[in-house]
């Protein structure tokens, strides 16, 4: 009896890894961002990031690059389609759909926009485990391979001066986020932003779960500390845009199977 020839490897260039898509015009570029941006608001819904009518995740705008696409103030994050974004021009004025703009949105993501332009995206929200931390006035530390993607790459704005609707504290938080990825604003909750709706979204669904790490096994007793160098390595391995990217394409995909008419 003969032997059977074992399968054999199929070529890597044969096998499917997507990647962030290119655009030859604005207008698929556009549309592209509005349904990530509203796949990423449901994913907030769905984790329960919501906090009555706060929290906000911005695109830029392809074309109009000071302006950016913004969830309605007061809808469920649960309910938004893409046809329900608005755009806003740098004056916090809609120039595009017919709903009012959250003001303390416009105050610091404006800001942040304007500081950072290599940032497409920006999310905020009062999420819990966001907010306990926040309340302790801590950073995030390297106690565990996920949270070492912001190691030494995030920042605490140190301060609490009530509901943020003015520009000149939208300012005063942007210089704090300088040229990190996330800042946790001290009894407020955190703020993310990449250079895709994607990756914005990504590092604030994780950096919620790496403070509910935290803040779990502080609780339950001492962590082990990853040393300075592998704490870097990490970071370096697994805390850039496109790591982020990646990482949030399984949760896309289930948004968009599960609950379709949120392109509509």
């Amino acid at each position: 009896m003969s032997e059977k020839t074992p399968p054999q490897p199929i070529p890597t260039d044969q096998l499917q890894f997507a990647l962030p898509p290119t655009f030859d015009n604005v207008e698929d570029e556009r549309t592209y961002r509005k349904e990530r941006l509203a796949a990423a608001l449901r994913l907030f819904g769905r984790f329960g990031f919501e906090e009555g009518v706060a929290g906000h995740i911005t695109a830029r705008d392809p074309e109009f690059t000071d302006h950016f696409w913004v969830n309605p103030f007061g809808m469920s994050f649960k309910h938004i389609t893409v046809s329900d974004l608005i755009l806003v021009n740098h004056s916090g004025q809609v120039v595009e759909g017919r709903h009012h703009v959250n003001q303390a949105a416009f105050a610091i993501h404006s800001q942040v926009h304007k500081a950072r332009p290599d940032v497409i995206a920006a999310a905020h929200s009062h999420s819990t485990y966001g907010r306990a931390l926040s309340a302790l006035g801590e950073l995030l530390e390297p106690i565990t391979q996920d949270v070492c993607a912001f190691f030494e790459d995030h920042t605490l704005f140190d301060d609490y001066t009530g509901v943020v609707v003015d520009e000149e504290e939208g300012r005063r938080i942007a210089a704090t986020l300088g040229p990190h990825k996330a800042v946790i604003l001290r009894n407020h909750g955190l703020l993310t932003v990449g250079d895709s709706v994607d990756a914005a979204a990504w590092w604030f669904i994780t950096m919620e779960r790496s403070c509910q790490v935290q803040l779990t096994a502080k609780a339950a007793g001492k962590p082990v500390p990853i040393s300075y160098e592998n704490a870097v390595r990490t970071r370096e391995q697994l805390g850039n845009d496109l790591v982020a990217w990646i990482n949030y394409q399984p949760l896309y995909n289930q948004i968009t199977r599960s609950e379709p008419d949120l392109l509509g």
